[in-house]
């Protein structure tokens, strides 16, 4: 089965730049990375930052809203990893876009639209489908805000779109620490988080339930052509008898996994599962390793 590795943030194995930096955009072009995944959040006016939080002192050296910044003030800031300033400024979109033009090479630039709520007027969508149109289809944004996505396929039928299902359902270890904010709220009766009534008792088998949640989902954003899904609701999907994948195939839907790296022993043993299930694409922070380990 073939599949791709998507680098998450840009990502390069051992690589000193920083996640979402333009540095790591063009360091994985380089290497003609089969998808390249940046996060995408919207500024003030004119532009998007690569970043993955609405405060800027989250990852970088700025301080208030990502919105209320215009792109120009955006080069006095330098991107925070690991709770160090570093020397690189955080990259915009249009940056990123001039990058893929000029390497002209084959690779995917997936953006993961992290504003979720709404505007009430659309401009940032209008934005974004200006700033990538000379991308056309090298281009995938994904977001798990499907009121997005119905609007940007509306504004740009040509855009493909990847939906992430976690708003709706997702599988939490009991043992993790869980944030109380992030939806889905409730662990439902088939343990999966889940706040949908069909999750409020276990009366059907679980692969039932599982398909029957999908077919949903899919109706929220029928056009979308990939799905993102944490590697571990997929792996407990698969223990209950319900393969993802193959469902989505049957609905011309490629399904990547997330996020899978080689220094996690479950992402290891998760990976090779998910890959003879079928899984399309790969999301990591160690494409060069994972890569090697899935080929193995």
């Amino acid at each position: 089965m073939a599949f791709q590795i998507v680098h998450h943030m840009a990502a390069l194995d051992q690589s000193q730049n920083p996640p979402n930096s333009l540095k790591a955009v063009q360091a994985s072009l380089e290497v003609q990375a089969a998808v390249i995944e940046v996060d995408l959040t919207p500024l003030k006016a004119d532009d998007f930052l690569l970043v993955h939080d609405p405060e800027l002192e989250s990852e970088t050296s700025g301080q208030g809203k990502v919105n209320d910044s215009m792109p120009e003030q955006t080069k006095a800031y330098r991107i925070k990893h690991h709770d160090t300033i570093t020397e690189h400024p955080p990259a915009l979109l249009s940056e990123v876009v001039a990058a893929f033009l000029a390497a002209s090479g084959p690779t995917r630039l997936q953006l993961d639209y992290k504003w979720v709520y709404p505007s009430t007027n659309d401009e940032p969508l209008h934005r974004l489908v200006h700033l990538i149109e000379p991308l056309a289809k090298q281009v995938i944004v994904s977001t798990g805000a499907d009121w997005h996505l119905r609007k940007l396929q509306q504004y740009a039928p040509w855009l493909d779109i990847g939906f992430d299902i976690g708003f709706y359902l997702d599988w939490r270890d009991p043992s993790w620490k869980e944030d109380p904010d992030n939806p889905p709220y409730q662990r439902g009766a088939y343990g999966y988080h889940d706040d949908h009534i069909l999750a409020h008792a276990q009366i059907i088998p679980a692969a039932d339930y599982l398909a029957e949640r999908c077919e949903q989902l899919l109706c929220l954003v029928p056009t979308a052509r990939v799905w993102y899904v944490s590697h571990h609701l997929l792996v407990r999907c698969l223990n209950d008898g319900f393969n993802m994948a193959e469902w989505l195939h049957n609905h011309n839907v490629k399904l990547d996994a997330w996020t899978l790296d080689v220094d996690k022993p479950i992402a290891l043993a998760n990976a090779i599962r998910l890959r003879d299930a079928g899984v399309d694409l790969f999301t990591t922070n160690t494409p060069n390793a994972l890569a090697a380990h899935l080929k193995a």
